[in-house]
């Protein structure tokens, strides 16, 4: 069972405009589209709603780097060295409310709380 939230509809409106009728089959068996559901159940909620979006900014930076290294394109990364802490940490906190952020998302609490 998927939680539903209002960020949930804006998730499914870009999954199936970009993927047309296979976009809720997309969100029901993507495990990171449903980690994604669940950490922006707050996102709507107004400012006194307290999110934590470190773990969503972890996820962002590490998209990019990939992107940014067109993994995307190849999808071959068995050769890459990784991407350099100190890099992502930076872009991370180049964000919205992250100018604080410490380094626990990009550390271990993103793999933790995802497994």
């Amino acid at each position: 069972m998927t939680i539903q939230h209002s960020f949930t509809t804006s998730m499914l409106s870009i999954l199936r405009e970009e993927f047309g009728e296979d976009g809720d089959e997309i969100f029901d068996r993507n495990e990171l589209l449903q980690y994604l559901n669940v950490k922006t159940r707050s996102v709507s909620r107004g400012s006194k709603s307290r999110g934590s979006f470190g773990n969503l900014y972890a996820i962002y930076v590490l998209v990019e780097d990939y992107i940014a290294n067109k993994f995307d394109e190849s999808g071959d990364y068995s050769n890459y060295e990784g991407a350099r802490f100190t890099v992502l940490f930076r872009r991370q906190r180049e964000f919205l409310f992250a100018s604080k952020l410490q380094n626990h998302a990009l550390n271990h609490r993103l793999n933790q709380e995802f497994r």
